[in-house]
């Protein structure tokens, strides 16, 4: 088990050129901070950046203004202390599941008796034991999800990034999966940042919202979300959560959010 992470985002903003076309605005002025072992969720709009900033943050892009620190140190380019998982859960089709976990760790450094023990372990906690010598193939969706989350957690990060990762999947699976989530989290300690457009899933799984609105992406406003774990969906104050995120991003009944100061 990582130790958690402390990440801060300070003034960040990116644009994007086209050819023909004036510079678009992405993202502008971004603050934000997450302590370490939160989850934070960041909800908003299509088009609000919110991916752009995962991939700022996970260090597939360097071409921003301000300031991206994990633990006090700016992040450059990728590393092991970042983990991600994406939508789509990205398994290579010729390598079975501890394969494909085991490739993860390629470049960690470690011996193969330690890396062959983080394998055993994430699989484990992500339910999929017996399924070592499966191929993604053989795999639900929903499992083949939970190996991609395995994958993220085995090189043992300080943060672990998710973008949509149940956006592809049924409405039953999903909650499944959003349990799950929110048990991996609790037993790794590790600080998560989910990206989704589900309003729902992000009252249930975290402990704070970042509501992001368009052209550009900013922050409108940022929620505590106070409710102890199991958390009810028919709880009164759950619902009202929900409301109140929806009404930030301008959702419910037209109405929009004051921007937070």
């Amino acid at each position: 088990m990582a130790t958690p992470g402390h990440l801060t985002i300070r003034n960040v903003s990116k644009t994007y050129s086209l050819p023909g076309r004036p510079l678009v605005n992405v993202l502008s002025r971004v603050n934000l901070d997450v302590e370490p072992g939160a989850f934070v969720t960041i909800v908003g709009p299509s088009g609000c950046g919110k991916s752009t900033l995962l991939r700022l943050i996970i260090g597939l892009d360097d071409d921003y203004k301000g300031e991206i620190e994990l633990n006090d140190k700016r992040i450059v380019g990728t590393a092991l202390s970042r983990g991600i998982v994406f939508q789509d859960h990205r398994l290579l089709p010729w390598l079975t599941l501890e394969q494909n976990i085991g490739l993860s760790l390629e470049n960690s450094g470690w011996t193969r008796a330690e890396k062959d023990l983080a394998v055993r372990e994430h699989i484990a906690l992500v339910g999929l034991s017996g399924f070592e010598k499966a191929y993604p193939h053989e795999l639900s969706g929903g499992m083949a999800q939970r190996a991609a989350i395995a994958r993220g957690l085995a090189s043992r990060p300080e943060i672990l990034l998710l973008d949509e990762p149940l956006g592809a999947l049924d409405a039953l699976t999903r909650i499944h999966l959003q349990d799950e989530i929110q048990r991996i989290w609790e037993v790794e300690g590790v600080t998560m940042i989910l990206v989704t457009h589900d309003v729902e899933e992000a009252v249930f799984l975290s402990n704070k919202v970042v509501v992001m609105a368009a052209k550009p992406g900013s922050i409108v406003e940022t929620l505590d979300i106070d409710l102890p774990f199991p958390r009810d969906r028919a709880d009164p104050a759950f619902v009202a959560l929900k409301r109140r995120i929806l009404t930030a991003m301008g959702e419910d009944g037209g109405k929009t959010a004051t921007r937070a100061a």
